[in-house]
């Protein structure tokens, strides 16, 4: 399976850095690239890409907003976006997750990371950098003025997939989570997919934030 991408960086170089790495690895195309948030998004309806490796700070429209409009669109929502920034602010995190990225790394990641982590968020999977964990997103929605669904939203699931979805925001993998619960691994992927669908998530990230947001999890606990 070959994993198809859209570069979105105002800095050509960056871009050209990117392209050059993807194109002399296996099992990835380069199928366009952008300057702008507003390019991004036009390239992502036009391309349907796998993934939008998408930077932050970038004129007009910015990367999160970019982001955002990806997630909304519901013709997109087979595309992931890889948020990939220099700048390791915790709000353009939490930001970047919310506006349903599925993944966010530093630039100084190293280039195999990179590959990996392109990988991880075309399969469905959530990830994030080594230094932006799960305290982070606890700490944010530890603040009241940063809650913005109601705790009553997850009041759909049954208790069994309250207790997945909770696992899900601990970082465990299906397996793990198999494991943890005696169940099979197909009957764990089984539950975190309804559990997006009645959620209305698009991927493991965005369920980490609702579980967070709604209360099942609490900061610390």
């Amino acid at each position: 399976m070959t994993i198809r991408v859209v570069l979105a960086d105002d800095q050509v170089l960056v871009r050209a850095g990117f392209r050059v790495l993807l194109e002399t690895e296996d099992g990835f195309e380069v199928c366009g690239e952008a300057g702008d948030g507003e390019e991004a998004v036009a390239l992502a309806r036009e391309h349907r890409p796998d993934v939008v490796v998408m930077d932050v700070r970038m004129p007009g429209v910015d990367g999160l907003a970019a982001t955002r409009r990806i997630a909304e669109d519901p013709e997109l929502s087979g595309v992931k976006v890889l948020v990939l920034t220099t700048f390791d602010v915790d709000s353009y995190v939490y930001d970047a997750l919310r506006g349903g990225a599925s993944g966010f790394l530093l630039k100084d990641t190293d280039p195999v990371e990179l590959l990996r982590a392109l990988r991880v968020v075309a399969s469905g999977e959530a990830l994030l950098a080594p230094t932006v964990t799960r305290r982070l997103i606890a700490e944010f929605v530890g603040r009241p003025e940063n809650r913005r669904i109601d705790p009553t939203a997850i009041g759909e699931i049954t208790e069994r997939e309250r207790q997945v979805l909770a696992l899900v925001a601990g970082g465990l993998t299906n397996d793990e989570i198999a494991g943890e619960l005696f169940i099979s691994a197909a009957t764990a992927r089984t539950h975190v997919s309804r559990i997006m669908t009645k959620l209305q998530a698009r991927d493991r990230a965005q369920l980490v934030v609702l579980a967070y947001e709604s209360g099942l999890v609490r900061p610390g606990g």
